[in-house]
């Protein structure tokens, strides 16, 4: 559910959140599918007007595609969203419409280089590592300076053969949080498989997180942010290897439970 913050002086006054995003946030959203998910963001901030909603596909191919692209692209163009087509992530940075714009959140839900194969067959592997670091190379020149970028993917064999951590690690990124994804965050998201006769159908989760990361340079040697599970605060603990990207769990401050 959508809510308000209010913080200092009336800063915050009248914006509107959905997770971890909000209407005061510049936002980009990569390879987006049929568009539900820049959809249940422009619909909870009640407009769209600070979000670039892409999708690889051209527009001809997304109403082919997808049951409800037309109609989610309309609803997004009808709140002011900037809805861009044959937007590809792995040379983005070119894009006339992005190369001059600089953006505080940078989204890739559940990057995927098609169906080749077997998800565990190592030539399967390497063209979604060849993805994600291309996502990365080009979101690190289209971001803030301390502005965020965040990839959800499932956990688990062969999902973790991706090495996501390390590939953001030689971009130049380091990570600062893992949080779970949970699809009911986002009303009306729906995850599309987008290839083939099945491009239409949803795929199942299973357990998946989101990913987020910033430029190196934001995080000071030997300090590192960590986050808390229950009051949500950032504080800083010199204990998180970024490049293992391996979380162990401890007390943060108030006795809450913590990963660093």
């Amino acid at each position: 559910m959508a809510r308000l913050r209010r913080r200092g002086r009336g800063r915050w006054r009248g914006v509107r959140w959905l997770s971890h995003y909000s209407s005061g946030q510049s936002i980009l959203i990569v390879g987006d599918g049929d568009f539900s998910f820049s959809l249940a963001l422009a619909a909870a901030f009640g407009t769209g007007r600070n979000i670039v909603a892409t999708s690889l596909d051209s527009y001809e191919a997304l109403s082919r595609k997808y049951s409800k692209a037309q109609s989610n692209v309309m609803e997004l163009k009808k709140r002011r969203t900037t809805v861009l087509h044959g937007v590809d992530a792995e040379t983005m940075k070119g894009h006339s419409n992005l190369k001059m714009r600089l953006f505080d959140r940078i989204v890739f839900n559940f990057p995927h280089a098609g169906f080749h194969g077997k998800e565990c067959e190592m030539h399967v592997v390497r063209l979604h590592r060849e993805l994600v670091k291309g996502f990365f190379v080009n979101a690190r020149e289209l971001l803030q300076p301390d502005g965020e970028i965040h990839i959800s993917h499932k956990t688990g064999y062969p999902y973790d053969g991706w090495s996501i951590v390390q590939l953001a690690s030689e971009s130049s990124l380091a990570m600062i949080d893992i949080v779970s994804f949970q699809k009911q965050d986002y009303p009306g998201y729906s995850p599309k498989r987008g290839n083939g006769s099945k491009s239409n159908n949803t795929f199942p989760l299973g357990d998946c997180n989101t990913y987020k990361f910033v430029a190196k340079h934001n995080v000071a040697q030997g300090e590192h942010a960590c986050h808390c599970y229950m009051c949500r605060d950032r504080y800083f603990s010199p204990y998180f290897d970024y490049a293992s990207g391996l979380a162990t769990l401890g007390v943060g401050h108030g006795g809450h439970l913590a990963y660093w």
